[in-house]
């Protein structure tokens, strides 16, 4: 039955179902209730009333990691699981209610005096020790609590934040879902806004080619450097979702130790892991629209228009006679300065571009409170 109890236990509390019991589209189980909190966790942004949610979204299955996408019922518009809620009220009432067999466990003995059991825990020391300990040993002079409380609160704490990382993990994994789509965006609106670029350069003549290819490649730059920023923090955030994993893991085995005294010698430095692993200061959180691209979006209507005028001087316009060539530079010349503005003239045809303007500065990632 053992198996069977197995079955039981929700994914998110760690604990037996608590009716109402969900079903996911993945066939998945959990508790409406865990079901609420990683919608929450998945969801900051949308609005909660009276604790629950009752809007769209979506979340994923902590089981298989599958997308449930939710209706504007929320969680309470998830099927209910009857038949689990059936064999939970069975299984209950059939041997939960006997009292469970006795299991004779090993408990550790005293390194100073073998003959004595740990018993008593050391608040001043924060180890276990015996009782022969705080009568003659080290511990005379030393603060001591029942080993028993000392177990309850902290099998407490490290389940508190068993349970805390499982919501944080999900937490983590939308935020990695969130950068990747962010990549995406990244890389569309990157192309899209080459692609302008290309087109309108085309209708101009080769004496603009190099001013496309200038700017062509500070689209690139750009790009290159959001798809860095993003790939890295992407990077930074499965690490740490890794070891939030493995730490879980072990605290989920920590949580099956029977005797109390070696989980109280292992719970203490897990539950100092667990307080670091939770902390996610130092991980960064790309603002709003970070991904766009919309500042380089360029328009040569003006420019059209002054190359479109570029014509030969009437000789009943000119009271003095000019030859060919410097008719010639002339007209390029106040094209020129139709075309660049505060760039300045261009007196020759093969007088250098001036440098592009730089954009507006890229916007400054935040810190993950």
């Amino acid at each position: 039955m053992d198996s069977l109890e197995k079955q039981l236990i929700c994914p998110i509390c760690l604990e037996m179902f608590t009716k109402p019991v969900v079903i996911l589209p993945c066939q998945h189980n959990l508790c409406r209730k865990c079901a609420n909190d990683i919608f929450q966790s998945s969801n900051p942004y949308l609005p909660i009333r009276g604790g629950s949610a009752t809007s769209g979204g979506r979340f994923r299955c902590p089981s298989c990691r599958h997308e449930v996408v939710l209706d504007r019922h929320g969680v309470y518009g998830l099927q209910r699981n009857l038949l689990v809620e059936n064999i939970i009220d069975m299984y209950k009432h059939e041997y939960i209610s006997r009292p469970p067999p006795e299991t004779k466990v090993d408990q550790p003995m005293c390194e100073v005096h073998e003959d004595e059991k740990i018993n008593i825990y050391c608040l001043t020391c924060a180890v276990p020790t015996c009782s022969m300990c705080k009568v003659f040993g080290i511990h005379k002079d030393c603060e001591v609590a029942p080993i028993t409380s000392i177990y309850q609160t902290q099998k407490t704490e490290l389940s508190d934040g068993i349970a805390m990382m499982v919501g944080n993990n999900d937490r983590l994994q939308g935020i990695i879902s969130q950068l990747e789509e962010t990549c995406k965006s990244i890389e569309e609106n990157g192309r899209r806004q080459k692609s302008k670029v290309c087109e309108k350069f085309d209708h101009l003549y080769t004496l603009l080619e190099e001013r496309k290819r200038e700017m062509t490649l500070k689209v690139n730059a750009e790009q290159e450097e959001k798809l860095n920023y993003i790939q890295g923090l992407t990077t930074k955030y499965g690490d740490h979702l890794k070891s939030m994993t493995n730490i879980m893991e072990t605290g989920i085995q920590t949580l099956e130790e029977p005797e109390m005294a070696l989980f109280v010698q292992n719970a203490k430095p897990l539950l100092q892991k667990i307080s670091e692993a939770l902390n996610t200061s130092h991980l960064e959180r790309v603002e709003r629209g970070y991904e766009s691209m919309d500042h380089y979006s360029v328009n040569f209507n003006r420019e059209g228009r002054a190359l479109r005028n570029i014509d030969f001087t009437r000789d009943d316009e000119e009271e003095e006679e000019l030859d060919e060539e410097e008719v010639g530079v002339d007209a390029v010349e106040q094209a020129g300065q139709s075309a660049s503005g505060e760039a300045g003239s261009l007196t020759q045809m093969n007088e250098p571009l001036p440098p592009l303007l730089p954009p507006h500065p890229l916007k400054r990632p935040t810190t993950l409170s």
